[in-house]
């Protein structure tokens, strides 16, 4: 396979990839958009108080999560872009859009490694506070937002390790409210499902961008051969008239130290010789670009 044909596949291969990015930024704004406006997040966050960090936290997860959605979209444009007009400067800037998205995305998954269960934690003392709330004041605030995070996990109340509630915390869940699970396995089932459709994502993110930036890379090297070659200066001998001497370029001239350039002669206009003559009667070839 000839070098133009590698350069041909590496094209059609952008193409497939940046619409494979296109698609996961989608996927990543989808899974922002879920985690601050779904309806489990959003309960958990009107209970929240300024005494737990879920608030900035969720808020932080958000704002970094959009962001990558936008890095991945506009490198998905740019890699597209940049291959059908074959632009350098796109090309570029498609690679260091991936380059920033990678960054992103492994200090995510360095992020979940040292701390697994930051998320979880955080979600878990909210529960924690509002049921204890709920239970010294029955008829409150913390008592209805207990109520709707309850209604929402579908779970009910917390399992006392002794197996035995007082009656105040037996009185949160009565009737089929009862027969629900408890609500600490239910918030960490969900949040264990949230984080494993993250992990997921960051995975395929993180080989899909190693690949984009091998290829944007390839094929801007590519692209700056190709202009270098397009822009040297080919030198074009033109077609010899008869009864006109022979032509000389022009480097090979001007190391003869010719001092000046003549204007051609009235001879040379009639018989269509180019080019101005020098001070020994030979025409000048002008170089073309």
């Amino acid at each position: 396979m000839g070098p133009w044909s590698r350069v041909r596949v590496a094209k059609c291969q952008m193409l497939v990839t940046s619409f494979f990015v296109l698609l996961l930024g989608l996927s990543v704004a989808t899974l922002a958009a879920l985690t601050y406006f779904g309806a489990h997040f959003a309960v958990i966050g009107r209970a929240s108080s300024n005494r737990t960090p879920y608030e900035a936290m969720h808020r932080w997860a958000f704002y970094t999560t959009s962001s990558l959605a936008g890095l991945l979209a506009l490198g998905a444009v740019l890699g597209a872009v940049a291959t059908v007009r074959e632009a350098g400067g796109l090309m570029a800037g498609a690679f260091l859009c991936f380059a920033l998205a990678f960054g992103a995305l492994a200090q995510a998954a360095l992020r979940r490694v040292h701390s697994p269960t930051q998320v979880e934690d955080a979600v878990l003392d909210v529960y924690d506070l509002v049921y204890e709330q709920a239970v010294q004041n029955l008829s409150g605030t913390p008592r209805q937002q207990l109520v709707a995070i309850q209604d929402t996990f579908l779970c009910c109340g917390k399992s006392s390790p002794f197996g035995l509630l007082g009656d105040a915390e037996a009185s949160l869940c009565r009737g089929q409210q009862a027969a629900r699970q408890d609500c600490l396995r239910g918030i960490k089932s969900f949040l264990t499902m949230h984080r494993n459709v993250a992990c997921t994502l960051t995975g395929i993110g993180l080989a899909v961008m190693v690949y984009a930036m091998l290829l944007s890379s390839f094929l801007w090297f590519a692209i700056r051969s190709g202009s270098s070659l397009d822009r040297k200066g080919k030198y074009t001998l033109s077609r010899r008239v008869p009864g006109c001497p022979a032509q000389e370029p022009s480097f090979f001239r001007r190391s003869q130290g010719s001092p000046r350039l003549q204007p051609p002669t009235e001879a040379d206009v009639v018989h269509g010789c180019p080019g101005a003559r020098g001070p020994l009667g030979d025409p000048q070839l002008r170089q073309d670009d």
